[in-house]
């Protein structure tokens, strides 16, 4: 259960999340959730108010920040995000099931209850266009916003899902928030035409909005077993600022005491680097599955849930197993039902004989495990085989998986707001 203990901060700052997904960006920008202590690093961040739970996990303290309105076009979003999220306040009509260029429509059209005002504005926009993974169809997305295909994808509009960020564009111009925070994967970073536009598109934004050139992110640097780069645009409404961080943060080379992107809690295991900086080794895929039962032994129904496709061999994606000792693969929201393998036999070149000879069988990771290398507590339910909340949608395995692949890590998202919580009475007004 979600803690209801008094945190050192009030909710003071209000954040409107776009493009919400499950609510990864969300649960971290507030806080107040359980993480392996291994993941966190108080010698960084000695300010932490940490208690332990229970062997081997403590709870994150919780920030200034409240979400206060979410949207996505996927139902099984909604349905996950509203049961966990209206244990912290929240109810049904804070999440709106819709694409956000209906939203920005319905709202230039004049209805009052569509984007209230807010200090922070968050969102992932979609990324399977300029992911590494994907065909990389960056601007010339073939699909639409809402998710269907396009009729003529030749001439694509601000309305595909390649050019959904305009739209996030449009929802800061009417919200004008104080920040924006918005995330894609690290393959939009090299794409540099396709990179420099969207900065140069958030700098034109009509309120005035200083935009930071934009940062890789790399989550084992910051306590997340998996192997996930993310990029992001950090805007700053130059109204909002003081005038000394207006003129620092307006600098290429601005200093480390304005930098926006938080510092590094973990790096190379036993690197001279890493101790000197007082950073604690990556942690590993066996550290964050302590504790955790095989599927037919638990009673959590995201840990019983997995995907039952078989191996096929070597020449595809997802036929390989992970690694315990080091860090996880990124959790792939396209795998099709090939998600990595906890385990494989001898026969298709499994290395953990220790568990095969117990009669630990093959399979692959559950749903629990990838949510655990993505940092999510285990009071965050996913798979659900009825509705809880009125007209409710049921998540299946498949929609667990490919939620948790699109989101952000709650522990990589925390690290982002506590730094810019640390900032806010220094830079803005």
């Amino acid at each position: 259960m979600v803690s209801n203990r008094k945190n050192k901060f009030k909710k003071d700052l209000n954040v409107v999340s776009l493009f919400t997904g499950c609510g990864g960006m969300d649960l971290g920008f507030e806080g107040d959730f359980e993480i392996l202590k291994k993941s966190i690093n108080t010698k960084i961040h000695p300010e932490w108010n940490i208690p332990s739970t229970k062997r081997g996990w403590v709870r994150l303290p919780s920030t200034r920040f409240k979400t206060i309105f979410a949207n996505d076009i996927v139902p099984s979003a909604r349905a996950t995000w509203l049961p966990y999220f209206s244990k912290r306040g929240n109810t049904q009509s804070d999440f709106h099931l819709e694409s956000i260029v209906d939203l920005v429509k319905r709202k230039k059209s004049g209805d009052s209850k569509i984007f209230p005002r807010a200090d922070v504005v968050t969102g992932g926009f979609p990324c399977q266009d300029f992911s590494v993974a994907g065909k990389r169809k960056g601007f010339k997305s073939h699909k639409a916003h809402h998710g269907k295909l396009l009729s003529h994808i030749d001439n694509p509009t601000e309305e595909n899902r390649g050019k959904l960020y305009m739209w996030m564009k449009h929802a800061i111009e009417i919200i004008k928030p104080k920040v924006f925070i918005a995330e894609n994967v690290k393959g939009l970073a090299s794409l540099s035409y396709e990179k420099k536009v969207i900065e140069n598109d958030f700098r034109k934004i009509g309120s005035g909005y200083l935009v930071v050139d934009a940062q890789v992110l790399y989550a084992p640097m910051f306590g997340i077993p998996q192997s996930r780069e993310r990029v992001f645009f950090i805007g700053f409404r130059k109204n909002a600022l003081k005038t000394k961080a207006l003129l620092e943060l307006s600098k290429s080379n601005y200093s480390d005491d304005f930098n926006p992107y938080p510092k590094p809690t973990h790096g190379l295991n036993g690197s001279s680097r890493a101790s000197s900086e007082g950073l604690k080794p990556y942690v590993t895929v066996s550290d964050c599955f302590l504790n955790l039962r095989e599927p037919e032994n638990s009673n959590d129904l995201s840990q019983q849930s997995y995907s039952k496709a078989r191996w096929y061999g070597t020449h595809c994606q997802g036929q390989t197993e992970i690694d315990l000792g080091g860090v996880g693969p990124t959790i792939r929201a396209e795998h099709h039902g090939n998600i990595e393998f906890r385990r494989l036999s001898l026969e298709h070149g499994g290395k953990y004989k220790h568990e095969l000879d117990k009669g630990l069988k093959e399979r692959r990771l559950t749903v629990r495990e990838c949510l655990r290398i993505q940092s999510f507590p285990d009071d965050f339910e996913f798979v659900r085989k009825h509705s809880t909340l009125g007209k409710d949608y049921k998540v299946s395995p498949s929609d667990g998986y490919k939620l948790i692949g699109n989101a952000v890590p709650p522990l990589l998202a925390f690290n982002i707001a506590w730094r810019l919580q640390e900032l806010w009475p220094k830079i803005m007004k």
